[in-house]
Parts: structure tokens; sequence; C-alpha cells
């Protein structure tokens, strides 16, 4: 007579396989017996309150903020006036103390703080040589501040 195939431990996963699926379905029946269901448009609403929480009571009339004349909201970006410094960071200058061609970085001091600044050719407008004045423009790197948007003077 030959033995089943079966082991006792397939046999106990098969058990909480099914155990669990009967539970997953009783729950599932049990949600949809529960579950309420809006009967009207009324039921579905929902406000926004003075303090812009959701609410399913409409707005006190009584407690209704002025009316806000759109015509008076100005919606523009305003115009550059010549001479204004537009953002900190921008108009840097420094001196190339380090340029690499081959590689394609080097490096810029500030004229203002003596901090150094890492360059790449990526980042240069105009090409620049060692002992070059330089305009810059600051950004973030990964290992610190880069100078980009690099122009001779």
């Amino acid at each position: 007579m030959a033995k089943s195939q079966q082991t006792f431990n397939k046999i106990e996963k098969e058990k909480k396989r099914l155990k669990k699926r009967e539970e997953k379905e009783k729950k599932k029946a049990e949600r949809k017996a529960n579950a309420v269901k809006p009967t009207s448009l009324e039921d579905m609403l929902v406000y926004v309150d003075e303090f812009g929480q959701l609410t399913d009571t409409p707005p006190d009339p009584t407690k209704k903020k002025e009316e806000i004349d759109l015509e008076s909201i100005d919606i523009y970006i305003p115009k550059k006036v010549a001479g204004e410094e537009e953002d900190a960071g921008f108009g840097n200058e420094g001196k190339v103390s380090f340029f690499d061609d081959s590689k394609g970085f080097g490096f810029i001091i500030d004229n203002k703080n003596q901090e150094k600044y890492f360059v790449h050719v990526s980042g240069l407008i105009d090409e620049i040589k060692e002992n070059d004045k330089v305009s810059y423009e600051l950004e973030k790197g990964m290992k610190g501040m880069n100078a980009v948007r690099v122009k001779k003077i």
C-alpha cells in the first residue's frame, strides 16, 4: 500500500488557509450588511464651516463674513526695476583660484568672505582660466554650495 503524499504540515497549512478565507468572507458579509447608503442628495452633501472644517450641517447665515470684491484682487508678477538686487546669493564676485580644463572643474574664492566655492564646466557661461575675475550665483550642491552661471567680468 502506498502512503499519501500529503504530510501533516501540508494538511495544517491548508486548514489555516481555509479558516482565514472563511473569516475574510464573514467580515466582508458583515461590512455589507452594516453599510449605510445615502438615500438622498441632502445626505451626501458636505459643507465647510467658517474655520475650514468639513461638516454635514449647513452654515449659519448669521455668521456669514463680508463679501470680497473679486475685481480688487491683483494677481500679477511685479516687473523688475533696473538696478534692483534680484535675490540673496546672486551677483557674487570672486576670483578663480584653480581651474582644470581637462577635468572640467575648479574653485572660486569669494571677494567678500574669502569662501571657496566649487565650479563645474556645466555651470559656466563664459570660458574661465585661473586668476580670472568672475561673477556667479550660488546653488546648493551635494557637498556644499556650488558656483553656477559663472561669467567673466
